[in-house]
């Protein structure tokens, strides 16, 4: 009796064991996935040409919501005026078609990997000059579905994206560069694309470029009107600051040097033409290779940009120092030339006071061989140097006291015959070409400066 109770219980037992593990049997969810692709992909199931409903299962447009991340921005040209870019695209809709069951949650999503499988929105960037898809070891794309319908699309692609600058207040200027995605093909009654909420944009923090600085990023609607309709339409301006230690370094202070070097030819004394005419040459040469290097780094634009200024003026300084050393050379040369007629003009009066006194001795001889005196009349000849020295001096004396001028009192250190004068020229350029450098470098900045913060 007893043994037959132990073997009731036994079976039992067996019969409990088997019946939980007929209802709990180990889910293959692999397979499970296969079978709900296959379900709602199916042929004759799904039709990947006709786009979702609207919301609510309405026949309004499709909505679709976009979203990137900006992984790095290789280049931003300014003679291609264009920037190279490469993000994470993301967009996700609702298609109500399909949905599938979870398994109780189990299932959280379905990946694809085939965009072809399901319908997609036909966005594509306005601006792109080139773009390609990373295929490094695998395309870099997924589509993911989620139970109740809704669909996430991304891919990693690399753009090279137009970006019309103004360069008028080249270098101290602000670039606006814009990424933008429009529908090719649906309308927006058929298909409206809008930001996603919250963080639409990300950018990578440790985000580095040579030259520029990303200040901000805004987002924005962009539609456009057509004769085929309008189109939905969704911009991103990127704001990046140009890095002015660059061009201080490699373009500011080089030209303040070349303009200051040409300066030391005021200080060489005027006969030293070799010395003169090298340094001002070379320094004319190096300015002007300065600034074809320049240009040929930058568009040829139809605007005078600020660079354009500086260089301008400092070629400007330079060729000036070199005409003033053309005008020193000429004043020296007149100088010379008046000092040699000078000179002649002075041994003539000599010969011909000496002939007048010669003269003189003769009537005095005559007069003692005659016994009789000639009176000569106490009058001046036109032709008496010494009586036109001595009129001079009093018509000199006879000048009415003039104010003194500090101006003037430091010019009479230099009088005005011609033997000085090209020295008085290359001490008034001493003072006046650095005043006047000094003054454009005050008017440039503060100019250049301020229209910067009016179109911040």
């Amino acid at each position: 009796m007893a043994s037959g109770h132990f073997f009731c219980a036994i079976f039992y037992f067996a019969c409990l064991c088997s019946a939980s593990l007929a209802n709990n049997p180990k889910v293959n969810f692999r397979e499970k996935e296969k079978k709900i692709l296959d379900q709602i992909l199916g042929a004759g199931k799904y039709d990947a040409r006709i786009r979702p409903s609207g919301i609510n299962g309405t026949d309004g447009p499709a909505v679709v919501r976009i979203n990137l991340f900006v992984r790095s921005i290789m280049t931003i040209s300014d003679i291609k005026m264009e920037y190279s870019v490469q993000l994470t695209f993301r967009e996700q809709w609702l298609d109500e078609r399909l949905k599938f069951d979870d398994i109780g949650g189990r299932l959280k999503y379905l990946t694809l990997t085939e965009a072809n499988r399901v319908w997609m929105p036909d966005l594509f960037f306005s601006n792109e000059k080139e773009g390609h898809f990373h295929n490094i070891i695998m395309p870099n794309v997924y589509i993911r579905i989620f139970p109740y319908g809704s669909v996430l699309y991304s891919i990693r692609i690399s753009l090279t994206l137009a970006c019309p600058m103004n360069l008028k207040l080249y270098p101290l200027d602000r670039q606006v560069c814009s990424l933008r995605m429009a529908s090719y093909g649906w309308t927006t009654a058929d298909l409206v694309f809008l930001w996603k909420e919250g963080d639409p944009v990300q950018v990578v923090k440790n985000l580095h470029l040579p030259r520029f600085t990303l200040e901000k990023f805004l987002t924005d609607y962009c539609n456009s009107k057509t004769n085929t309709g309008e189109y939905s339409c969704l911009k991103v301006d990127l704001l990046f600051k140009r890095e002015f230690s660059y061009y201080l370094i490699q373009i500011y202070i080089p030209c303040c040097m070349l303009v200051i070097v040409s300066w030391v030819s005021f200080w060489l004394d005027q006969g030293a033409v070799p010395a003169r005419v090298s340094l001002g040459v070379t320094t004319l040469l190096t300015m002007a290779t300065q600034t074809s290097g320049i240009n040929a780094s930058l568009p040829p634009v139809s605007y005078t940009k600020a660079i354009d200024v500086w260089t301008g003026v400092c070629l400007t300084f330079v060729f000036g120092a070199l005409l003033e050393f053309a005008l020193v050379n000429y004043a020296s040369r007149s100088a010379d030339r008046a000092a040699d007629m000078h000179r002649e003009n002075m041994k003539k009066k000599r010969r011909e006071m000496e002939q007048a006194s010669l003269d003189a001795a003769s009537d005095l001889l005559d007069t003692d061989s005659n016994a009789t005196f000639a009176m000569k009349p106490l009058v001046r000849h036109p032709g008496d140097p010494l009586a036109l020295e001595k009129l001079r001096q009093c018509e000199v004396h006879m000048q009415a006291p003039k104010r003194p001028n500090c101006c003037r009192s430091w010019l009479s250190k230099f009088p005005t015959r011609q033997c000085s004068r090209s020295k008085r020229i290359d001490v008034i350029s001493r003072i006046t070409f650095p005043l006047v450098f000094a003054l454009f470098n005050l008017v440039y900045w503060s100019t250049y400066l301020f229209r910067e913060e009016e179109e911040d």
